[in-house]
């Protein structure tokens, strides 16, 4: 089973534990199951100042989450979480955890949200603080071949494309996204990107009034490869979850099989 967790997450990232602990408590019982944190789970800062500061202390904070996974027994994607790059920058990192706690993959958010947006914040420049990654990132678990990404690389497709190509049947999305254009792109990209790549799209999102003085769009959502929304939680903290049917996952790319029908091959990633 796979869950997607909702957070409205501040600034401090001991707060922000304490929340997903609570939410920890709440799990189905079902196992193997796998937790999916949204982008910037562990601060929400209020410039990248904070997420800096909390970089320096990762490895910290990575033990606690390996700790939670061994007392949950969960796998856990832990949305995003800072990781120092060099002395003024840090990866927005996607950490993937096993229920031993270990970590199996790294994924650092490649498209950085360099934009302006009709909004209380208005403008958005995430490459100010962030060093933006290179590799694309697929894992295999238990609940089939994990593609790994975060936010604003939602709207890149070609990323996308490069983790079917590369095996992915389930595709991560942790995100924080405004509530501009989330009420106008969310769905819509999160469907387009399913059904393009005939792989189910798990999206945990951040959701409400943040203290940095944010707001962001909620509705995490499960979409299946058929392009149907298999659940999704419009607004407020907590979860939802569902059971990949990778058989159906298999039915679909073999009658129809789109990517052995890709002219474009050459010019993706």
């Amino acid at each position: 089973m796979i869950v997607a967790m909702q957070m409205c997450s501040g600034v401090c990232a001991d707060e922000n534990i304490n929340q997903l602990k609570q939410l920890l408590l709440k799990l189905p019982k079902t196992r193997p199951l796998l937790v999916c944190l949204p982008e910037s789970f562990l601060v929400f800062g209020k410039s990248g100042q904070d997420a800096l500061a909390v970089a320096k202390q990762s490895d910290y904070y990575q033990q606690q989450l390996s700790a939670l996974c061994r007392l949950h027994d969960i796998w856990l994607a832990a949305g995003t979480l800072p990781i120092s790059a060099n002395n003024d920058r840090y990866f927005a990192a996607s950490l993937l955890f096993n229920s031993s706690g270990e970590v199996l993959a790294q994924y650092n958010k490649i498209h950085l949200f360099d934009v302006d947006v009709a909004d209380g914040t208005g403008s958005y420049r995430e490459s100010n603080f962030t060093q933006a990654g290179e590799n694309v990132v697929v894992v295999d678990s238990p609940f089939g071949k994990i593609g790994l990404t975060v936010c604003y690389d939602l709207r890149f497709s070609g990323l996308f494309s490069a983790l079917q190509r590369q095996g992915a049947e389930v595709i991560l999305v942790p995100s924080a996204f405004t509530t501009v254009t989330g009420e106008a792109h969310w769905q819509p990209l999160l469907k387009a990107r399913a059904i393009e790549t005939q792989s189910y799209v798990i999206a945990a999102a951040q959701a409400g009034q943040h203290e940095n003085g944010r707001a962001t769009y909620g509705h995490s959502i499960i979409i299946s490869p058929w392009g149907d929304v298999l659940s999704e939680l419009a607004n407020g903290i907590g979860f939802i979850g569902c059971q990949p049917d990778l058989n159906q996952l298999h039915a679909i790319r073999r009658d129809m099989p789109v990517q052995s029908h890709q002219r474009f091959r050459e010019h993706l990633l």
